[in-house]
């Protein structure tokens, strides 16, 4: 580091001392050494420091934004805390874990607690009895160490739009008094989807090395329970469609279609159905943007590809979204079990373009999908169809942005606090003959092109100590929308 920074000092003071010895040079001799010094004092900076810059150049607003949005129909209040003081707080004594399916009592949850701690595992369960889960959310919600968000995708990316003092925001969704009192002031919220009690996802976090009796966290990681029925059956879908008649949004958001994994396939179904004649009752000239989120049932997230897919212009999702999405419906690469470290670009980029191809706009094809805003750790990739969005660039350059400052709770990016973690060659296909890149973080939005589908690729300058990664998704699918333009057809 010392070595950059008399490097770049050495190069300020020949910058200085070319400035007094310029009136005995050449006019064109003076313009030559003075670019290449200043090219020299850009690449001095650090590769972060640069696509810093870089993002500040790129990220415009669009020619035509958007006034009004709305947003449902999945939102809670989640309550963060520590899982330990949770337990102790309830008069539960560590033993022996047991994994459970269900969560019926505080046994169950204090044994399905220490089975996942032990491993350092991530878990979600439902809690079954709905009294003792009021009862445990109440001691958890007003213990002193006890953190309060919003929580739900839907809220989440309202809660990030909001900020923007331009929009005007309407979230329809299970809203109680609590998450009502922690929206922001910008998010309208129709008297129909007010409900006397809030929906509340317990997240208990562990760290690593923290003990619990006997018990002895590996890794750090979050146990998460709810007894949520409100979100899981879509209750608020209706109420939000008959919202947008009086709202008049130019933007509608659509999450939560995974909320009902955890009902029966024949309820499933039927709400599916439902949502789908839902969602074909909103006018065409609106585009609806779907966020999907964490799946388990390939017939299911089959069945969402092939229903409701066509009825929306832009959806939003991660690697292992995406991966399953080709593992459900056999398309390029499904037979990759999971990602190895960083997802590779030429894999994700031909998910990408088989979903648009086979699923999207096309002449032959009742579809209305043209958008893909694809997001993991270390990038990001926006594919969109040809002729239908513009400003794509300043979007997927935005959502990363989004990322970083999220990620570290900063308001802008702190070089020095943050690292490249994307590859810095790549190539863009392993199904058709590929083009080879290498990134350069003074020109950090990569653009190219592959059968009437457009690509813009960034990194993402990952947070060394994140703060808060909840909720990460929807603001970087936020902030890309919002820096978004979609051409009227």
């Amino acid at each position: 580091m010392w070595q950059r920074s008399v490097c770049v000092g050495l190069l300020a003071l020949a910058l200085g001392y070319l400035c007094v010895l310029g009136p005995e040079l050449p006019p064109a001799a003076l313009r030559q050494l003075s670019a290449s010094l200043l090219g020299t004092l850009r690449r001095a900076r650090s590769l972060e420091a640069r696509t810093v810059a870089a993002w500040q150049a790129a990220i415009v607003r669009p020619a035509r934004g958007w006034a009004r949005v709305a947003v449902g129909v999945n939102a809670c209040v989640d309550v963060v805390l520590s899982g330990v003081k949770l337990l102790e707080a309830l008069g539960l004594e560590p033993g022996e874990g047991k994994n459970h399916a269900v969560l019926s009592s505080g046994q169950d949850l204090r044994e399905a607690f220490a089975h996942f701690m032990e491993r350092g595992a991530a878990a979600e369960r439902f809690f079954s009895d709905a009294d003792a889960f009021r009862d445990i959310a109440r001691t958890a919600s007003e213990h002193p160490a006890a953190q309060l968000y919003v929580g739900g995708n839907a809220a989440l990316i309202g809660q990030k739009l909001a900020t923007n003092p331009d929009l005007k925001i309407l979230l329809c969704g299970p809203v109680g008094p609590k998450l009502h009192e922690l929206l922001d002031d910008n998010v309208v919220v129709p008297p129909e989807s007010m409900q006397e009690r809030d929906e509340f996802h317990l997240i208990l976090e562990y760290q690593a090395g923290e003990q619990w009796g006997r018990v002895r966290a590996p890794a750090a990681n979050r146990f998460i329970f709810s007894h949520d029925l409100s979100n899981g059956a879509l209750n608020m879908l209706e109420v939000f469609v008959s919202s947008l008649d009086e709202f008049q949004p130019d933007l509608v958001v659509l999450s939560g279609l995974h909320m009902m994994e955890g009902q029966s396939k024949e309820m499933r179904q039927r709400r599916l159905m439902e949502a789908v004649a839902s969602i074909s009752d909103i006018p065409t000239d609106i585009p609806i943007h779907l966020e999907l989120a964490s799946m388990t049932d390939q017939d299911f997230m089959s069945n969402i590809m092939h229903q409701v897919f066509p009825l929306v212009n832009s959806i939003g999702l991660n690697e292992q979204e995406l991966l399953f999405l080709t593992q459900a419906a056999s398309g390029p690469h499904a037979s990759l079990a999971s990602w190895s470290g960083i997802p590779d670009v030429g894999v994700v980029s031909d998910i990408l373009f088989w979903v648009l191809k086979e699923h999207g706009r096309a002449a032959e094809r009742a579809s209305d999908l043209t958008r893909i805003h694809f997001h993991t750790l270390a990038y990001h990739i926006l594919a969109t169809v040809d002729g239908h969005w513009g400003n794509q660039a300043a979007a997927v350059a935005a959502g990363a942005r989004a990322a970083g400052t999220q990620a570290c709770a900063t308001d802008t990016i702190d070089a020095t606090k943050v690292f490249l973690k994307a590859p810095l060659e790549f190539v863009t296909s392993h199904t058709e003959a590929p083009s080879k890149i290498s990134l350069n973080p003074d020109e950090p939005v990569v653009r190219w092109h592959r059968d009437g589908i457009s690509f813009h690729f960034t990194p993402v300058l990952v947070c060394k100590d994140p703060v808060r990664t909840v909720g990460l998704g929807d603001a970087i699918s936020a902030e890309g929308l919002l820096y978004s333009e979609a051409y009227p057809q």
